[in-house]
Order: C-alpha cells, then sequence, then structure tokens
C-alpha cells in the first residue's frame, strides 16, 4: 500500500506510522535524520499518534523513505489502513504481554512467599524451580516489546531506555536461574516478573493514549457524508464518494443529508444544522449564495451547491488537523514518573556495574560480587517508583467515577491539578443545551392537544422543546387531518375543519415578527396568534461552580461560537468574561494565547466544534451530553446536569497530586536508606526483594487516602 500522498510543483508530503518511537530522543533522532537524507525538505514527528510527515521531492519513491527511517533504526508503514493496522496489532500485543506478565507476578510472588515463610531443603528448590518454570517463559515473551526495542537501537548504535531494562531484567532471570541450577538458597524471579509488569502496564496506558489522541479524530472525520450526489454536465446525476468529489462541481443535497463538500448554494432555500461548527442547536436559514460545509445537515428543503473545497481541504479535515496538532502540543508533556524514570534506570544500572567491579578489586569473587549486584538491582527496582503516580491515579479515579466523572487518561489528574484558568463554551457547557420554555407556555387546554400532534410531526428542536413540554404535562395529541410541513416555516393542519399552525412567528402572524425572543407561534384559525417564547436554561449550580472554582485562585472566561447577544447575556448572569463568534480555529487560538501567557488552561465543552480546543487545553473535560467528537477529545466525562463535578475534579486532582509527590518521597527515601546496605554486601538477594514488596506496599496505603478525594 502506498502511504498518503499529495503533490505539488516542487514538493511531495507522505506520511507514516513509526510504531517503534518511545521517548523525546526518538523525535530528535528521526527528524534530524531524514532532514539529513537525500530529496527529503522537512520532516515532522507527531508523538501523539507515532505518525512522521515528510516533505520531500517528487522524484523520491517511498521505498527509499521507508528505507531511510529503517537505518535510524525504526521500522516503520505507510499511514492509513496497513499503518493503523500495525498500531492496533501493537496494543493487542502489548495487553498480551501486560496479561502473561500480570498472572506470572502473582504465581511466583505466591511461591517466593513460601520461602520468605522458610520454607528450606527439597520443598525450597522445588518452589525455585516452579518459579522458574513460570518466569523463564514470561520473560521471553512479555519482554519481548523491550528486548526487540533495545536490540534495534543497539544495532544502529545508539541507545534508548529499553536498553538498561533489558539488561536489569536479563540479569535478574540468569542470575536466579543460576542460583536455582546450584541448589542456592536465594532465587529473585518474582523481582523480575514484577518489575516487568509494572513497565508493562506504563507502557500500555501510553499506548491507549496514543490510540485516543488518533481516534479524536477518526470520529471528527466521521461527521462528514460519505458521499453525495453529482450533476453530470448532461443534466445527470451520480452518486460519488466524497474523495471523488472536486472543486466546481455541482452538489446536489436532499432533506436529511449531510453535505459532502464546502461549497456555496446556487439554487434552493433551506435551513441547515451547524452545531457542528458554532455548537449552537437553533437551525440556521440558508439561500442562494450562502456558505455551507461539509459534514452539516440539511433539514428543510433540496439545495443545490457549487463544491468550493472537497476532501483534505474541507472546514471539518482543518478541524481534525487543529486536533492532531493540539494533541501533539499537549503530548511533550512528560510524566512525572517518565522523567525520574529516565534518569534513574541509566544511575541504578551504573551503580550495580560499580559494585560488581568494586567486589572484584575486593577479592570476593565473581560470583559473590554478581550477588551484590544483582542485589543492588532488586532493592533498587523502581516498582515504588513507577507505582507512585499509577496507583494514585487508579484509587482517585475510582473515587471520582462514585461521583459521576469519568476520568479517561490518567495523566489527565496531573495536569488538572497544574490548571490555573478555565474556559468553558457556552451552549451545552454553561447552558443545558435544551430549549425549555421561557415561562408557563401560554396554551389553553383546548390547545395544547393540537399543539402537541403539530410538534409531534415536526424534527425541529423547538418543536420537540415543546412536545417535551406538553407530554410532561401528559396531554395527549389531538387527531388531526391534512397535515403537512411548509420548508422553513412550521407545521399546519387541520382540525375540526380549522386550521391550526405551529411553527416561524413571521410566517403565522407577521406583527410577531418584532418580536426578539427565541421560539415559534401557535394559531388557530379564528384564535388569535401566541408567541412560545422559549431560552437556553443555565446548567444547575453554574454560578456555585464558577464561584468555587474563582475560590480556588482560577481565572475564568467563556469562548463561544454563538451571536454576541446571547454570550453576553450568559456572561453577565454569571459574571465572567466571554468572547463570542468563534470558529473552533478561533477558541485554538484564545486557548494558545492564554498558554504562551503562562497559563495552564482547563477547557470545558461539548459540541462537534469544541474538538481541537479540547485537544488544545492543557486539560480538558466534557459532558456526558456531549457529542462523540467532545467525549473522545476531553480527558473526562462528567453525568448528569450540574456543572458541580468539574471543581469538585479540580479539588480532587490537588488532593491527588499532593499524594504523588508523597509516594515519590517514600520511594526516593527507601532508596536513599537500602541502597548503601546493598552496595555493602549486608543485603542478601531475598532481603532485596522484601524491601522493595515493602516499599511498594507504603506508596499503595498511602495512595488509598485518596478514596474519599471526591468530595
Amino acid at each position: 500500500m502506498n502511504a498518503p500522498i499529495s503533490h505539488s510543483k516542487l514538493t511531495s508530503h507522505s506520511e507514516f506510522v513509526v510504531p517503534g518511537m518511545r521517548c523525546a530522543g526518538c523525535i530528535a533522532k528521526i527528524e534530524d535524520g531524514l532532514a539529513q537524507a537525500p530529496g527529503v525538505r522537512k520532516a515532522r514527528v507527531n508523538f501523539s499518534t507515532r505518525r512522521v510527515a515528510v516533505d520531500h521531492e517528487p522524484t523520491i519513491d517511498i521505498a527509499d523513505l521507508r528505507a531511510a527511517l529503517a537505518d535510524l533504526g525504526f521500522n516503520a508503514e505507510p499511514a492509513g489502513l496497513t499503518g493503523d493496522l500495525a498500531d492496533r496489532t501493537e496494543s493487542r500485543r502489548l495487553l498480551k504481554a501486560l496479561a502473561v506478565a500480570g498472572f506470572a507476578s502473582m504465581n511466583v510472588m505466591l511461591l517466593s512467599v513460601s520461602v520468605w515463610s522458610g520454607a528450606d531443603g527439597a520443598t525450597r528448590q522445588m518452589f525455585h524451580w516452579l518459579s522458574a518454570m513460570i518466569a523463564i517463559p514470561t520473560v521471553a515473551y512479555a519482554g519481548r516489546p523491550f528486548f526487540q526495542s533495545a536490540w534495534s537501537a543497539l544495532r544502529k548504535g545508539r541507545t534508548n531506555m529499553d536498553v538498561p531494562i533489558s539488561i536489569g531484567v536479563g540479569l535478574a532471570t540468569l542470575m536466579s536461574l543460576y542460583e536455582t541450577v546450584i541448589n542456592g538458597p536465594h532465587a529473585y524471579f518474582d523481582g523480575a516478573v514484577s518489575l516487568l509488569f509494572f513497565l508493562l502496564a506504563g507502557r500500555v496506558l501510553d499506548q491507549l493514549m496514543r490510540d485516543r489522541a488518533r481516534d479524536g479524530a477518526a470520529v471528527l472525520l466521521r461527521q462528514t457524508a460519505p458521499g453525495g450526489m453529482i450533476r453530470q454536465p448532461g443534466g445527470s446525476t451520480l452518486w460519488m464518494p466524497a474523495r471523488a468529489i472536486a472543486a466546481g462541481m455541482d452538489l446536489i443535497v436532499s432533506v436529511g443529508e449531510r453535505f459532502a463538500a464546502d461549497g456555496r448554494i446556487t439554487d434552493g432555500n433551506s435551513r441547515v444544522d451547524r452545531s457542528l461548527v458554532t455548537g449552537e442547536s437553533a437551525l440556521e436559514p440558508v439561500a442562494s449564495g450562502s456558505l455551507v460545509l461539509a459534514g452539516t445537515m440539511n433539514v428543510e428543503a433540496p439545495v443545490t451547491v457549487s463544491v468550493t473545497a472537497a476532501g483534505p481541504d474541507t472546514a471539518i479535515a482543518g478541524m481534525a488537523r487543529l486536533m492532531e496538532a493540539a494533541g501533539q502540543g499537549r503530548s511533550r508533556y512528560v510524566r512525572i514518573a517518565d522523567r525520574a524514570a529516565r534518569l534513574y534506570a541509566p544511575a541504578v544500572h551504573t551503580l550495580a556495574l560499580a559494585s560488581f567491579i568494586g567486589w572484584m578489586i575486593a577479592g570476593v569473587g565473581w560470583h559473590q560480587a554478581l550477588l551484590i549486584a544483582t542485589a543492588v538491582l532488586i532493592i533498587t527496582c523502581p516498582c515504588a517508583l513507577g507505582l507512585a503516580v499509577p496507583v494514585a491515579q487508579v484509587v482517585a479515579a475510582g473515587s471520582l467515577m462514585r461521583r459521576g466523572i469519568l476520568i479517561k487518561d490518567g495523566s489527565a489528574l496531573e495536569r488538572l491539578a497544574e490548571a490555573d484558568t478555565a474556559c468553558f463554551d457556552k451552549t451545552g457547557t454553561l447552558t443545558l443545551g435544551r430549549p425549555a420554555p421561557d415561562g408557563a407556555l401560554p396554551l389553553t387546554d383546548a390547545d395544547k392537544p393540537v399543539a402537541l400532534a403539530l410538534a409531534q410531526a415536526s424534527r425541529h428542536p423547538i418543536s420537540a422543546a415543546v412536545a417535551r413540554v406538553l407530554e410532561s404535562e401528559g396531554i395527549r395529541p389531538a387527531t388531526m387531518s391534512d397535515m403537512r410541513e411548509t420548508a422553513g416555516q412550521g407545521m399546519e393542519g387541520y382540525v375540526d375543519g380549522r386550521r391550526a399552525r405551529l411553527g416561524r412567528p413571521g410566517w403565522i402572524d407577521s406583527a410577531l415578527d418584532a418580536d426578539p425572543r427565541p421560539g415559534a407561534a401557535f394559531a388557530i384559525d379564528g384564535q388569535p396568534a401566541v408567541m412560545l417564547s422559549f431560552a437556553d436554561p443555565l446548567r444547575p449550580d453554574a454560578e456555585a461552580a464558577l464561584a468555587r472554582l474563582t475560590g480556588m485562585g482560577m481565572s475564568l472566561e467563556a469562548l463561544s461560537g454563538d451571536r454576541a447577544d446571547p454570550v453576553a447575556a450568559i456572561a453577565h448572569a454569571l459574571h465572567i468574561p466571554a468572547r463570542a463568534a468563534l470558529t473552533p480555529a478561533d477558541k485554538v487560538t484564545a486557548i494558545e494565547e492564554l498558554q504562551h501567557k503562562g497559563h495552564h488552561v482547563l477547557m470545558v465543552g461539548d459540541g462537534l466544534n469544541d474538538g481541537p480546543a479540547l485537544a488544545a487545553g492543557h486539560v480538558s473535560m466534557a459532558p456526558a451530553s456531549a457529542s462523540d467528537v467532545g467525549q473522545t477529545a476531553a480527558d473526562m466525562v462528567f453525568l448528569g446536569d450540574s456543572l458541580l463535578p468539574v471543581p469538585i475534579a479540580v479539588a480532587a486532582s490537588r488532593r491527588t497530586l499532593r499524594v504523588v509527590r508523597q509516594n515519590f518521597l517514600l520511594a526516593i527515601g527507601y532508596n536513599v536508606l537500602a541502597v548503601p546496605l546493598a552496595l555493602m554486601g549486608m543485603v542478601t538477594p531475598l532481603v532485596a526483594a522484601i524491601a522493595m514488596s515493602t516499599s511498594s506496599i507504603l506508596v499503595v496505603a498511602n495512595a488509598l487516602r485518596l478514596r474519599s478525594c471526591a468530595r
């Protein structure tokens, strides 16, 4: 399969998936290495999705670029079906390895407990051999992601984090096997498989985060139509897939269809659902000359559109690129545990090597020196360090889940604790996003069944709101005849020989056109028309939630795609600054401006148009009522109508970060005390394994204090 390529007169563009990227050093290695390859103009790495975009001369073949990446030590697949399959295969491989390592570590630990409890002689030897039979195949299978990565790096004359990991796991396993063969008193297979399990757990979480970063843009792109009807030069029509549509074609869009491309209407009048771009549920009228965008829905009458942009040039494709770019910026935030591990692991192995050399010089012999070096490796095993972050995140996530707050990425808690500015979308976030009556509906008991019958026959959001209110009152629809809908106006029908109408105020009574309130009008022949006013109410506890955030020292702002007047009204009611009429790109720009000033932004939004902004924020939240794109892009999702989960999550995250820091102090303090003893030869590998487990238990016990953090 060929990589996605786009050509200009001077430059071609290709994309590859590179699953082997593991750290920031890989980014520099690939970008700098490819930039020096013949014919390559520029290479850019998206670490979130493990993709490499290459601008190169048109004469350069895809095979040459893959060979250049291979020379750098990275296997690459063309982006697209083959590349996505490779990435999914990597995820499954890591999950299988994690499952095997977890099962083995539990069983080996149980066998080790028997040895620690005093088993001796043949019994101890049997437990050692049983541990070997479990641990050796486990290390060989579950350790492959580390061993293969380390070997690939060493073959190309470079190192990565997997090199010291592989040395540590391999040495501990081989020394344990040697001790078992010579009937030695100590074997420490438990240390090797436990270390492997925790390392794999971190790698699986990292892979899941990358899958989600890629899926967010994919969900957004699925909002577009798969294709559309194109008018041919002779007047006939032909359905064409979206990828084949080009600028200049005439696209015919029926009622209920989504636009497959951007363009301007050349024939017909209708209303469109533009919530994809604005986040607003209210339909917007369009006529000849109006701009329509791919992914928006035509809801009232057929129209013909002259295509101006299609495929990767549409506005929704640009939104997807914004999400990927924003996700890449966020991915450069390196977790505390990762930063510590990058320095910690090489130091540990250097220390073990130094202890081996030192004791060899002291004349104790290679066997005793290697035992001491192995004890150093085991006692400094970063299990407690590896648990410091994830166990606190898991406990805090469980507490938040009981309060209806779902955490999709553990690192989001760390980032949320750092947030000092909160930006909110308006419709569906600060408000419920569901039209509600602005007071009691001014309908008589006789009129309500007629209005309900008309409302149930329409797909308009206001009609749906009218139906919802009347149904909640137990009203039953009237029997009507000759019901029909007038495109762009409303529903009408006959009851007892009289015409009844529900729809646009000016269509029913021109005098109501001057009424500035949003809503619909209702009339029955022979009766005065009445205005049914609707509003989008604030979420329950919105004011209290924002007050709590302000009390925590956070700055607040509303970023909305809605018109200035309704945004100003909400901002005044909640006493926060606001910006109106923002496009998805404008929201991303606003967030980036705040970040350039040193702020860490929490973005809270719900709509399709909020996807790029949610990805651009330092951390993000979305309500459960959010679109698929909003929920996919957000780090957290909260249930219910109340906005109080936002300050609850902020408070819990700050407490979680405090516990994480305490866990790091416990892990480091343990090593400060234990490592000198191991270096002096005062700790056997068995005692080292017990000490290592004790430090992990202390970290877990401290994290359990977070069970009540979501208060």
